[in-house]
C-alpha cells in the first residue's frame, strides 16, 4: 500500500460521511484509517462501513494521529482533517519514488469563502511556502519512514503540526502543492474573522515564546466557546 490516510475525529457525526465519501472509489489505492478520540455521538458507527480501520486512542489531535501512524501499512502517510476535502487527482500529486521529497502539504482554499477570507487562504499557503511550516488544514504528507525516525508528532495539545514541520523541515524543504484541497472557514465564521486572526497570531507568537501547548490549547478552546 503506497498512502495511508489518517483522519483523527471527535464527535463528527454531522459531517463525517462527506467527509469520507469522496475516498470510497479509491479504496484498495490507499488505506482509511479513522481514529476516534472518544466521540459521544454517532461518528463511530456512521464511519464504520467507510473506513479500513478504526480504531480508538485517548482524544488529542497528535495522539490521535500517532496513534493511526502506528498502525498504518502505507509507505506515504497523509494527515487528514474532517472537515476537509482533498483535490481531485490527489495521489497522482504525492511524490513519486525517487523524489527528493519526502514530505509536503497542499494549497488551501476556505470554504464558504469570501474576498477577506481568500485573502487569508493566500496569505496561509504564502505564509508555509517562505518559513517551510505546514498546518494541519494543508493536508501534512510524510513519508512514514521519516515520520517514524523522527518520533512522530509531539505529544502537545497544540502546534503539534507546527512543532513538526520545524523538525521535518532539517531533512528537507516540503512539497508544497499548488493544488488546492478545501477546508471549512466554519472557525472563521463562528469566532468572526477578524478576531480568528488575532487569536492565532496570539497563539503562534506565544508558542514560539516558550508558552505551554496545553495553556494554549485551553485559551483556543475557552475563546471558541465564548463566540
Amino acid at each position: 500500500m503506497r498512502l495511508s490516510i489518517i483522519v483523527p475525529v471527535r464527535n463528527e457525526a454531522t459531517g463525517i460521511v462527506a467527509a469520507l465519501t469522496p475516498l470510497q472509489p479509491l479504496r484498495g489505492e490507499l488505506e482509511i484509517i479513522l481514529v476516534d478520540g472518544g466521540s459521544t455521538d454517532e461518528t463511530v458507527a456512521l464511519a464504520t462501513p467507510l473506513v479500513d480501520q478504526l480504531i480508538q486512542s485517548a482524544s488529542g489531535r497528535a495522539t490521535q494521529m500517532n496513534a493511526g501512524a502506528a498502525v498504518a501499512s502505507g509507505e506515504w502517510l497523509l494527515f487528514l482533517h474532517a472537515d476537509t476535502r482533498l483535490p481531485d487527482g490527489f495521489i497522482s500529486l504525492l511524490p513519486a519514488p525517487g523524489s527528493p521529497h519526502r514530505w509536503g502539504r497542499f494549497d488551501v482554499a476556505l470554504s464558504p469563502s469570501s474576498p477577506l477570507l481568500a485573502v487569508i487562504a493566500w496569505m496561509m499557503n504564502w505564509r508555509s511556502r517562505l518559513t517551510a511550516v505546514c498546518t494541519g488544514d494543508q493536508a501534512i504528507f510524510v513519508e512514514r519512514s521519516l515520520f517514524e525516525q523522527l518520533g512522530g508528532y509531539a505529544p502537545i495539545a497544540l502546534m503539534e503540526d507546527i512543532e513538526l514541520s520545524k523538525r521535518l523541515r532539517h531533512h528537507d524543504k516540503p512539497l508544497c502543492l499548488s493544488e488546492r484541497l478545501t477546508t471549512s472557514s466554519r472557525r472563521w465564521q463562528q469566532y468572526g474573522t477578524l478576531r480568528t486572526i488575532a487569536l492565532m497570531w496570539q497563539l503562534r507568537l506565544r508558542y514560539w515564546l516558550g508558552a505551554d501547548p496545553g495553556d494554549l490549547a485551553r485559551r483556543y478552546s475557552g475563546r471558541r466557546e465564548q463566540a
